[in-house]
């Protein structure tokens, strides 16, 4: 028989078990225990503490000139009051209320804000920006102009940053195109959208901001058609060329989109603005981007959205993925209209039907309608604009990202927002009153 001795416990002389292998076991889950439940303790007395000063001391573990390791620490963090930005000058706020309240100044330094630099996402070198202003592809360069304050890292100043890239991932940095420095942009260069005319030149408008406060549309076009890079820009000598509308407030009337053909050869636009609390796409016809007609009606309009800022207008193709160039209708297209809503800042857009005709719009599910139904991203997204790619025949949509970031920490940062990275609409599950982003 096999001896089972071994699979037993070991008897004492008395009979009785040793048991200080089992005891032996368990005094490390005492420990254990004890240490966390030990930890657990310290850590509520700490919050405790943080909860009735208010703040706490930073420690920074950083390495010196020699290259050793030092700790070096901070005083303690102030609470600071957000403050408004934009909305005295007649736009939508700038700063971040996402947190509401005070918000803690924490003590940033260098070494922790420098990795927040992006390797994708678009972003000028240093200082604020905010809406993405006509995109084009032009002469072998895509062109991204910018909403810039060249001056601090907090909204102000506004004037137009420009950069170039051949592959929308890698930028040039390129001097300003357009500065404040005329009575009719003086208190900014706002929001434009560039057209590509039948022979190829470029026109650009914008909005201006007074020296009055008053939100006037201006005409620019590059001084040197042939210069790829489009780096010098003139401003039309008589401008503006449009000025708010008999209804329409002085600081309602923005953000000009790109131009397109109508069937009679005109070249037609469409301005962002509001009556009470509707949000309005006002339209416009030109020959020549100097003399426009205002149409009797208005693309859209929907009740209760409040301002539309940086409309934008569209065909999509019912039938391709291919993007369309932003003249193109007849069977087989529809039109999206997209609003940026400056009561709750998020982008809304719908698809619908546009009639040559008359200038208006209709969306094929009003109880989905700008504003009241599909959202291009329902981040921290603002300002969005497209841009017909004739390089790789493509819709690519831009949008601003405001961030989280306290404006205290941005202000040590040095910089503030970048732009998404770039996205393709594709009109996939059309039907579904839907678009595939990617």
């Amino acid at each position: 028989m096999a001896d089972i001795s071994p699979l037993l416990p070991v008897s004492s002389s008395d009979g009785s078990s040793d048991l200080t292998g089992q005891a032996t076991c368990r005094r490390p889950i005492k420990v254990v225990v004890s240490i966390f439940f030990g930890l657990l303790t310290v850590g509520l007395f700490a919050a405790l503490l943080i909860r009735n000063n208010g703040s706490v001391d930073y420690v920074d573990v950083h390495e010196n000139e020699r290259g050793s390791l030092a700790s070096m620490a901070f005083e303690k963090a102030e609470n600071l009051k957000p403050v408004s930005r934009g909305l005295a000058a007649g736009v939508s706020e700038k700063s971040n209320w996402v947190f509401g309240g005070d918000l803690p100044d924490y003590p940033w330094n260098n070494s922790m804000l420098s990795w927040q630099r992006t390797a994708f996402h678009f972003q000028p070198e240093k200082n604020w920006m905010n809406d993405p202003n006509g995109p084009l592809f032009y002469k072998g360069w895509y062109h991204l102009f910018y909403q810039y304050n060249p001056n601090a890292a907090v909204w102000g100043h506004i004037v137009w940053g420009h950069a170039v890239s051949k592959d929308l991932i890698h930028w040039l940095h390129l001097p300003l195109a357009m500065a404040a420095d005329q009575w009719y942009d003086k208190n900014g260069v706002w929001t434009g959208s560039a057209t590509i005319l039948h022979d190829g030149k470029i026109v650009m408008l914008y909005t201006g901001s007074t020296t009055e406060g008053v939100q006037v549309q201006n005409l620019a076009y590059p001084a040197d058609q042939y210069d790829p890079l489009l780096v010098h820009w003139v401003k039309y000598p008589r401008n503006p060329v449009l000025v708010p509308p008999p209804g329409i407030g002085p600081n309602d009337f923005r953000d000009p989109t790109t131009a397109w053909l109508t069937s009679e050869g005109k070249w037609r636009i469409t301005i962002g603005s509001k009556i009470n609390k509707t949000g309005i796409a006002l339209v416009y016809d030109t020959k020549d981007f100097i003399n426009y007609e205002m149409l009797d009606g208005l693309l859209h309009a929907v009740p209760g959205t409040g301002m539309w800022e940086c409309v934008d207008f569209f065909p999509v193709s019912e039938t391709e993925n291919n993007g369309l160039e932003t003249s193109i209708n007849g069977p087989g297209v529809k039109h999206v209209v997209k609003a940026s809503l400056d009561d709750d800042r998020h982008d809304y857009y719908a698809i619908g039907t546009y009639n040559d005709r008359n200038g208006t719009w209709i969306p094929d599910r009003p109880n989905i309608d700008v504003g009241i139904g599909l959202r291009y991203d329902y981040g921290i997204y603002y300002a969005a604009k497209t841009f017909y790619d004739q390089n790789k025949k493509r819709r690519v949509l831009w949008g601003w990202i405001g961030e989280s970031d306290s404006e205290a920490a941005d202000v040590k940062k040095g910089w503030a927002s970048v732009q998404v990275i770039k996205r393709q609409l594709k009109p996939r599950f059309l039907h579904l009153q839907n678009m595939f982003i990617m």
